[in-house]
């Protein structure tokens, strides 16, 4: 069989903007452990699923049609599988699943196909692994690709397939596409990645100068958070991305201190600003609330909500965000998820920004200058009311007596008021 040159392939993710969806967690074996290689999933290679795989659902919502539980693996339903049979039977394997609450069957799609078929010149950027890097098993793969294009006449008879050397990318061709758009496939989006790049020469600079910026201060912000303790290397990031942060991307950090303490730290709030090729620390602050309590899940976690909740007000209002930078601030926050004694009559949560911490460093270096490292401490009810009763001088002595206590930076949601 002949395909032409012109045959056209699409990128096939998630749709994340899908409103009222559900959230699927990381598989989990027979006996509800999680498995030790989810990536078995997404490599192109036939995996091995010892016994029955079942899926979690992390939070209510809709159920889809195409969706990704955690490490982005793709989860079908049975009517995916049909149309995937039927157009792609020599290009995936089907792994029957459990999800949680559905009686339907659904399936891991592991594509099994691997194609030598990006298009270095046509694609937007790409970066490649170097000796210098220090990952000799990655040498000569890609580190990078930014407005992928692809050949289409590498791919030969392929139907879904993942490009060689970027595996996180699950292409299918238009034939898949138009019979999952017929059907009324819910949760897919289809990005093309054939045809000639849309974007300019001069754009292609701008993002490309963007990149380079994001990726120094990225590199130097990691450094600065290693330095703290030990980093989880996977970064928490929200289904829907974007919004009000410099480079419309949100995401969190976690970083374990000696003594059983956790520190969250946001990891974005200080990135250039999207698109613009000039240098800048973005909102010049980085927030962190460290806790010395046992959390558990992590990113289901109440210093974790509250962090976030903190981040939108100052992403949000230009005036928090100057106020934070020059010193302190207190603020009120939504209580939903929080531990019971943080909560006030009205069912808010009160944080004072910006306490000094004998064990972190008050800024971070960035390429492009430096960053005001603020932390957030929860208040107890009564501190919340006595500093608004009293302000600056109530302020001053909630300080003192929370030196007295201990590392005043902490939060802790079960300890008692230092008034």
């Amino acid at each position: 069989m002949t395909f032409s040159a012109t045959r056209r392939y699409f990128d096939l993710s998630d749709d994340m903007n899908f409103r009222g969806r559900w959230d699927l967690g990381h598989p989990l074996d027979r006996e509800g452990r999680k498995l030790d290689n989810p990536w078995q999933f997404r490599v192109g290679e036939w995996a091995r699923a010892d016994g029955r795989v079942r899926i979690p659902v992390r939070g209510p919502g809709t159920p889809l049609d195409y969706s990704h539980a955690s490490f982005s693996i793709p989860v079908v339903s049975a009517r995916v599988a049909s149309i995937l049979t039927r157009l792609a039977p020599n290009d995936v394997q089907l792994i029957p699943v459990e999800v949680d609450g559905q009686r339907d069957e659904h399936f891991v799609l592991n594509a099994t196909q691997v194609v030598r078929c990006i298009d270095d010149n046509a694609s937007e950027e790409v970066h490649y692994w170097l000796p210098e890097d220090g990952r000799p098993e990655k040498v000569g793969t890609y580190r990078a690709v930014y407005g992928m294009r692809i050949d289409p006449a590498k791919v030969g008879d392929a139907n879904i397939f993942r490009p060689w050397g970027w595996l996180v990318t699950l292409i299918v061709s238009e034939d898949i596409k138009e019979a999952m758009e017929r059907e009324g496939i819910t949760g897919t989006r289809f990005k093309e990645v054939t045809g000639p790049s849309a974007i300019s020469p001069e754009e292609r600079e701008r993002t490309r100068r963007f990149r380079e910026l994001w990726e120094q201060t990225h590199a130097a912000r990691a450094e600065a958070w290693s330095a703290l303790g030990k980093m989880e290397e996977e970064t928490f990031v929200p289904i829907v991305v974007g919004g009000d942060w410099p480079s419309k991307r949100e995401s969190w950090r976690v970083i374990h201190r000696p003594d059983e303490h956790t520190l969250l730290v946001s990891d974005g709030l200080s990135d250039p600003f999207y698109l613009r090729p000039e240098p800048s620390v973005g909102f010049g602050v980085e927030l962190a609330l460290e806790t010395n309590e046992p959390l558990g899940n992590v990113e289901k976690s109440w210093p974790l909500y509250l962090l976030e909740r903190v981040a939108a007000e100052v992403a949000t209002h230009e005036r928090v965000r100057e106020q934070v930078k020059g010193g302190f601030m207190s603020m009120e926050v939504a209580g939903k998820g929080m531990p019971e004694p943080l909560l006030t009559k009205d069912g808010r949560v009160g944080v004072l920004l910006g306490m000094d911490a004998a064990t972190l460093p008050g800024h971070l270096t960035v390429p492009s200058g430096q960053v005001r490292l603020v932390t957030v401490k929860a208040l107890m009810p009564p501190e919340l009311a006595y500093l608004l009763e009293h302000g600056k001088p109530g302020r001053d002595e909630l300080i003192r007596r929370f030196h007295q206590e201990g590392p005043a930076h902490l939060s802790r949601s079960w300890r008692q008021p230092v008034l």
